[in-house]
């Protein structure tokens, strides 16, 4: 099995990830953080930041800790030509070289489209989710991904590219509420908001196989599940080097039943994270493109270090054993702002010293 990492926040940014970065502004995505800001501040800071949150040296570590991959997250204003946004391709050409010099592989992941894919923060415009209503919009992020795939296709070090991140189900947009947990800045603009139908995601997965296949023929393509895993088996028969992205994230459990317990946590994952792993990599190769440590319970702030210790190196092991059967893994994530012990859990270079996850991710 493959261990990666990913490289959130850098090229898509996330508010909670690093406050100070939305500084001076009330924006609570990226698309009116560069709204909110003039041309020459918005390039000073995002040259600033994109300079200093991973370089190099990050990639160093990433493969001296045994890390086989990393994935990538990029914006549809990658290549540029997008106002207010202001492009980061050189970037990602930086990432490449630094992966291969350091013998670690990527994985491009097409993290924002316009108008939206979610409504989530990480999709670049909160409370709004209007992408797939839009042929011009579709039609755009189609052309992102020849271009990818134009560029780093035959790359030696391309772990694959990922056409499309997290596109809510109609299911879950109801489900959690996405107008109210992320509120939309203009009310007028997010109506008609809805999560993605499954034909029109079916539709869009065949059209962005054909044409990255029409630029790189051999590279691995990966779907995201859509938050609908179930529907997948059988529709990518014939498809060729192909993978399916499933984000299993144990915080979900605690919406759904507040007061577990640590055995409560750990029967869930080995019960259903287990259960979805083994019977969907069945169907096709898996990917686990996003889990975490955090439970979100409200005592493990209160834990002293060692027993926090043991409670997360426990909710990591289950982790690691219902991924048997999976192709590969991917944690959330590398890297992020803050020092408290829910930052901690989810910065996995803070996770690996204090031994929340296991040793054995190392070399």
């Amino acid at each position: 099995m493959e261990k990666g990492v990913n490289l959130g926040n850098w090229l898509v940014l996330e508010k909670w990830m690093s406050p100070e970065l939305f500084a001076g502004t009330d924006a609570e995505d990226e698309t009116y953080l560069c709204l909110g800001l003039d041309d020459v501040a918005k390039r000073e800071r995002f040259k600033v930041h994109r300079d200093t949150w991973i370089n190099d040296r990050d990639f160093a570590w990433i493969a001296g800790h045994g890390l086989d991959f990393v994935r990538l997250p990029v914006p549809y204003f990658v290549f540029g030509g997008r106002d207010p946004f202001v492009s980061c391709v050189e970037y990602v050409d930086a990432a490449f070289r630094w992966a291969e010099r350091h013998g670690v592989r990527i994985l491009v992941t097409l993290h924002t489209v316009p108008d939206s894919q979610n409504g989530f923060d990480n999709g670049g415009l909160t409370g709004v989710c209007k992408f797939h209503k839009n042929p011009e919009h579709v039609e755009f992020a189609l052309t992102v991904l020849e271009q990818l795939a134009e560029r780093y296709g035959n790359r030696p070090n391309l772990w694959g590219i990922e056409v499309l991140n997290e596109p809510i189900s109609p299911e879950l947009w109801e489900l959690i509420d996405v107008p109210k947990r992320y509120p939309a800045v203009d009310k007028e603009y997010a109506k008609g908001s809805e999560g993605v139908p499954s034909e029109f995601l079916r539709d869009y997965y065949t059209r962005a196989y054909e044409r990255i296949r029409s630029r790189a023929g051999n590279a691995r393509i990966v779907f995201h599940d859509g938050f609908r895993i179930a529907e997948w088996p059988g529709f990518f028969d014939g498809w060729h080097n192909i993978m399916l992205d499933t984000h299993l994230y144990v915080m979900m459990h605690t919406v759904s039943a507040p007061g577990s317990t640590l055995d409560d946590y750990v029967r869930h994952i080995e019960s259903e994270f287990g259960d979805v792993v083994r019977e969907m990599s069945q169907h096709f190769p898996l990917l686990v493109g996003e889990w975490n440590i955090d439970t979100k319970s409200p005592e493990l702030a209160e834990l002293p270090r060692d027993e926090r210790r043991v409670y997360l190196s426990r909710i990591a092991e289950a982790h690691l054993s219902a991924f048997d059967g999976a192709s590969a893994w991917c944690y959330w994530a590398y890297r992020l702002n803050g020092d408290t012990p829910e930052t901690d859990m989810w910065d996995m270079s803070k996770a690996l010293e204090l031994g929340y996850l296991p040793a054995g991710l190392a070399p």
